[in-house]
């Protein structure tokens, strides 16, 4: 079996994560592939392969860091259908399940066979420029994608359309459309809902909305929604999961709809997503009869 490694090096716990896994290999009869020299380093019995054909050389794709590192792994596979494992390196991350001391064990489940994988869908955006609405650039993300901030302090305002119905202008720092894997992330910080992973949906966040009564909006997945930069005073970033990808300009529209393509992603047993989110967000209770 073929492991691919994505890690996060600045994580005090990446190096003895790596060492073990290198102890382990030769055990469980696996060979590790990396895309990164660095990381390469602490893995020298690795195949270092080119960035390009990462994705089709490896079976399953550990990721170790957080959810950064989750969302740099499907970069690095770049459509290719190996699930990722999360091995959390650090406090916070919803994509990361497994802590850094069960490697091991995970590692030894997926060689048994002994897991599930569960694919969740990405979104795809279409930036298009000019009265013509010409097409300039494509995205795929797996949490969010945003236009906001931009190049200067003052709000913005963005049309929305979903499904070429108007819907409204938000005068606002910006505005996250989520999945609901994103739904824990950037749109959870800014006051979204959280969505069940399997909830078909996608989340309208604005950021910092000027009026009050501007809420979530949460949709169905099947719709097409397209915000459009209503303001002529300043450039807003897009960011793709967390990543800059440019200007976008007055009258510039972005289309955003879930993709065909899914992101696949290893559940040992015993996983449960509340359990999980329960853990991330420290949320308390008692089962205890009341006395």
């Amino acid at each position: 079996m073929k492991i691919g490694i994505v890690a996060n090096l600045s994580k005090p716990a990446a190096a003895a994560t790596l060492a073990a896994l290198a102890a382990a290999a030769r055990e469980l009869r696996v060979s590790f592939v990396v895309g990164d020299p660095e990381v390469r380093r602490h893995l020298p019995q690795a195949k270092l392969v080119a960035p390009a054909r990462f994705g089709k050389a490896v079976d399953v794709l550990l990721s170790l860091g957080g959810d950064g590192t989750v969302l740099q792994a499907v970069r690095a596979l770049n459509g290719a259908s190996a699930p990722i494992l999360g091995i959390n390196l650090g406090n916070l991350g919803f994509l990361t399940s497994v802590p850094d001391a069960q490697a091991i064990a995970a590692l030894r489940a997926i060689v048994s066979g002994a897991h599930e994988v569960v694919g969740y869908p990405l979104l795809e955006a279409r930036l298009l420029r000019g009265p013509r609405r010409r097409l300039v650039a494509k995205a795929r993300a797996l949490n969010d994608i945003v236009m906001g901030w931009g190049t200067s302090p003052r709000v913005t305002m963005i049309e929305v359309e979903v499904d070429h119905q108007p819907v409204t202008s938000f005068v606002c720092d910006g505005l996250i459309v989520a999945t609901p894997i994103g739904s824990t992330g950037h749109a959870l910080s800014a006051g979204g809902p959280i969505l069940h992973r399997e909830t078909p949906a996608l989340v309208l966040e604005p950021i910092c909305p000027h009026t009050l009564s501007n809420r979530p909006v949460v949709l169905p997945n099947d719709r097409l929604v397209s915000l459009r930069v209503a303001d002529v005073r300043k450039k807003l970033l897009l960011s793709v999961d967390g990543q800059s990808s440019g200007w976008l300009e007055y009258g510039d529209v972005l289309e955003i709809r879930q993709s065909p393509d899914v992101v696949r992603f290893v559940h040992l047993p015993g996983y449960s997503w509340f359990k999980l989110l329960s853990q991330k967000l420290h949320w308390r209770g008692s089962s205890a009869d009341p006395k």
